[in-house]
Protein backbone atom coordinates (compact mmCIF):
# COMPACT_ATOMS: atom_id res chain seq x y z
CA UNK A 1 0.00 0.00 0.00
CA UNK A 2 1.40 3.19 -1.18
CA UNK A 3 0.62 6.56 1.38
CA UNK A 4 0.47 9.44 -0.53
CA UNK A 5 2.25 12.55 1.52
CA UNK A 6 0.52 15.85 1.35
CA UNK A 7 2.81 18.66 1.70
CA UNK A 8 1.44 22.19 2.16
CA UNK A 9 3.86 25.42 1.97
CA UNK A 10 2.70 28.22 4.62
CA UNK A 11 3.82 32.05 4.18
CA UNK A 12 4.99 32.58 7.41
CA UNK A 13 4.70 36.26 6.78
CA UNK A 14 1.32 35.58 5.75
CA UNK A 15 0.44 34.17 8.66
CA UNK A 16 2.39 36.37 11.25
CA UNK A 17 0.69 39.27 9.37
CA UNK A 18 -2.63 38.23 11.02
CA UNK A 19 -1.93 38.60 14.39
CA UNK A 20 1.16 41.11 14.25
CA UNK A 21 3.33 38.11 15.49
CA UNK A 22 4.03 34.55 14.30
CA UNK A 23 3.75 33.09 18.15
CA UNK A 24 0.23 34.19 18.42
CA UNK A 25 -0.52 33.10 15.30
CA UNK A 26 0.60 29.92 15.50
CA UNK A 27 -1.31 29.75 18.67
CA UNK A 28 -4.32 30.55 17.48
CA UNK A 29 -4.02 27.74 14.57
CA UNK A 30 -3.32 25.49 17.59
CA UNK A 31 -6.42 25.87 19.38
CA UNK A 32 -8.71 25.65 16.46
CA UNK A 33 -7.00 22.79 15.45
CA UNK A 34 -7.24 20.80 18.97
CA UNK A 35 -11.37 21.84 18.32
CA UNK A 36 -11.44 20.70 14.75
CA UNK A 37 -9.83 17.39 16.04
CA UNK A 38 -11.58 16.86 18.83
CA UNK A 39 -15.00 17.75 16.31
CA UNK A 40 -14.00 14.74 13.87
CA UNK A 41 -12.98 12.67 16.47
CA UNK A 42 -16.27 12.21 18.16
CA UNK A 43 -17.87 11.94 14.43
CA UNK A 44 -15.97 9.15 14.13
CA UNK A 45 -16.55 7.81 17.40
CA UNK A 46 -20.04 7.83 16.94
CA UNK A 47 -20.10 6.35 13.34
CA UNK A 48 -17.76 3.25 14.85
CA UNK A 49 -20.50 3.30 17.80
CA UNK A 50 -23.14 2.11 15.52
CA UNK A 51 -20.41 -1.06 14.56
CA UNK A 52 -20.02 -1.87 18.08
CA UNK A 53 -20.88 -5.26 19.36
CA UNK A 54 -21.60 -6.91 23.01
CA UNK A 55 -20.55 -9.56 22.14
CA UNK A 56 -16.54 -10.35 22.42
CA UNK A 57 -16.14 -13.90 20.93
CA UNK A 58 -13.19 -14.11 18.58
CA UNK A 59 -14.45 -16.81 16.23
CA UNK A 60 -17.92 -13.78 15.31
CA UNK A 61 -14.90 -11.05 15.02
CA UNK A 62 -15.13 -9.93 11.11
CA UNK A 63 -13.92 -7.15 9.06
CA UNK A 64 -16.66 -4.77 8.56
CA UNK A 65 -16.71 -3.20 4.92
CA UNK A 66 -18.39 -0.24 6.02
CA UNK A 67 -16.27 0.51 9.00
CA UNK A 68 -13.23 0.31 7.10
CA UNK A 69 -14.69 2.74 4.44
CA UNK A 70 -15.27 4.71 7.59
CA UNK A 71 -12.11 4.69 8.82
CA UNK A 72 -10.29 5.44 5.35
CA UNK A 73 -12.55 8.78 4.90
CA UNK A 74 -11.48 9.96 7.94
CA UNK A 75 -7.97 9.18 7.19
CA UNK A 76 -8.26 10.80 4.17
CA UNK A 77 -9.19 14.61 5.66
CA UNK A 78 -7.23 17.13 5.41
CA UNK A 79 -5.42 17.35 8.79
CA UNK A 80 -6.62 19.86 11.42
CA UNK A 81 -3.49 21.86 11.61
CA UNK A 82 -3.67 22.90 7.51
CA UNK A 83 -7.34 23.32 7.57
CA UNK A 84 -6.55 25.84 10.74
CA UNK A 85 -3.71 27.19 8.61
CA UNK A 86 -6.20 28.25 5.68
CA UNK A 87 -8.93 29.39 7.96
CA UNK A 88 -6.42 31.81 9.56
CA UNK A 89 -5.37 33.00 6.00
CA UNK A 90 -8.50 32.92 4.48
CA UNK A 91 -9.73 35.25 7.30
CA UNK A 92 -12.09 32.80 8.25
CA UNK A 93 -11.35 32.07 11.96
CA UNK A 94 -12.29 35.22 14.37
CA UNK A 95 -9.94 35.21 17.41
CA UNK A 96 -9.90 37.62 19.94
CA UNK A 97 -7.14 38.55 22.67
CA UNK A 98 -8.83 39.48 26.16
CA UNK A 99 -5.49 40.95 27.64
CA UNK A 100 -5.95 43.53 25.00
CA UNK A 101 -9.95 43.82 25.18
CA UNK A 102 -9.02 44.62 28.87
CA UNK A 103 -6.31 47.30 28.04
CA UNK A 104 -9.00 49.04 26.34
CA UNK A 105 -11.71 49.01 28.71
CA UNK A 106 -9.14 50.70 31.19
CA UNK A 107 -8.34 53.29 29.02
CA UNK A 108 -11.57 54.56 28.94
Amino acid sequence: MKIKSKITNLNVDEIASKTGNIYKSVRIIGKRARQLSATQKEELNEKLAEFASDVDNLEEVFENREQIEISRYFERLPKSTTVASEELVNDELFFRNPEEEEEDLNLD
